[in-house]
């Protein structure tokens, strides 16, 4: 992974927190966002905005790779829409977390993340993303998801065909409406019958379509094929070919070697019962305590305090609309430290402001 500093996988869990929010960490991203040449713009109009942290810098990603992300790097994410009948913008900022990202990009991610909420007046509802662990939310707003090994400094635009470093592509439909594009382990190894995989050679394209693949599968792998591949090679060809007719002499294995593959870490499913937990300043020192656990009912949430709503699948940080400035700044914060001693610290976490945002279904469907 030229020019990255790998960090072990998922070690930013452990990081400290503890400032995002506070009073001076506010007042600072304030005078900040106004300043910030990268925020021009953004929110203005509906729709998708994208930025990559680059060095301590938020940098705009180039629009013809939304969808597609480093597992090195660390991005905020920006949808900005109106309801129907409405002509108020309304808006969704996630900051999305790659598994391989330093821990110096994804704090700068997360801080400028409240930065451009700050900006936009506290009207965004926050999102934090992790790699393999997305909410549905975030999958939906792309057609395909791309997952690519590298990080800002490996940037394959700027790679001449002739000189590309072969990959490999499974495509594979992980729900009704989206269809993942991720890149795996380069070896005959990783070929599943279940799905149809890409062999990018730089100007030599496969597309290899495992005997129970589906229609969908296919139709994704070509769309990939032809109008995110293609175009950037020029003199690029194509060819598709079926695991039961393809010789065992053809270029693609020539291509792909029979080597081993690590052992890939998959999501961990999570069968804890969902928990309420509040945070109340009690006499200038916050008191966090579990108040519920199973059913979680609506009427425990009180508008003075600051709750936080953990379905083991999401977390929601729902803060009150008479919560103190103690009890609304550091509910992040110790939503972020209680996951860290679970048994799903990478879930999606989302921010409800009661009264400011509007909340969403799953928020909805974890309450009775």
């Amino acid at each position: 992974m030229t020019g990255l500093v790998k960090a072990k996988e998922y070690d930013w869990k452990d990081s400290n927190m503890a400032l995002v929010g506070s009073d001076d960490d506010r007042k600072v991203k304030k005078e900040a966002a106004l300043t910030e040449e990268a925020w021009k713009g953004a929110g203005e109009k509906t729709g998708l905005q994208i930025w990559r942290i680059v060095k301590f810098k938020v940098t705009h990603w180039d629009k013809n790779q939304y969808g597609s992300f480093f597992d090195g790097d660390s991005y905020i994410i920006l949808n900005t829409y109106k309801e129907p009948d409405s002509e108020e913008l309304e808006y969704d900022v996630h900051f999305w977390i790659g598994k391989n990202s330093t821990q110096d990009e994804y704090a700068t991610a997360a801080y400028k993340t409240v930065e451009l909420d700050t900006l936009l007046d506290d009207k965004p509802i926050q999102h934090r993303e992790v790699q393999n662990y997305e909410s549905e939310m975030f999958k939906d707003y792309f057609k395909t998801m791309n997952i690519m090994s590298g990080g800002a400094d490996t940037g394959f635009r700027h790679v001449e065909p002739e000189k590309y470093q072969p990959r490999l592509f499974r495509v594979k439909k992980v729900s009704r409406r989206n269809i993942s594009v991720k890149q795996v382990c380069f070896s005959q190894q990783a070929l599943d019958s279940g799905d149809v995989f890409i062999l990018d050679n730089g100007l030599e394209i496969y597309e290899w379509c495992g005997n129970k693949c589906s229609y969908d599968e296919k139709f994704k792998a070509r769309s990939y094929i032809q109008e995110d591949l293609m175009p950037k090679r020029g003199k690029a060809k194509s060819e598709t070919l079926d695991e039961d007719s393809i010789p065992s002499s053809h270029r693609f294995f020539e291509l792909l070697p029979n080597v081993e593959c690590p052992e890939e870490s998959c999501p961990d499913e999570d069968d804890s019962p969902p928990r309420m937990f509040r945070l109340k300043d009690v006499n200038g020192k916050l008191d966090f305590k579990q108040v519920a656990e199973g059913e979680l009912l609506r009427s425990e949430l009180k508008s003075d305090d600051a709750f936080i709503i953990d379905t083991a699948k999401e977390l929601f940080v729902w803060i009150g609309r008479d919560a103190d400035q103690s009890e609304s700044s550091n509910a992040l914060a110790y939503a972020h430290n209680y996951l860290k001693d679970t048994k799903h610290p990478f879930i999606s976490v989302s921010t409800i402001r009661e009264g400011m945002h509007k909340e969403s279904k799953a928020f909805k469907k974890a309450l009775h």
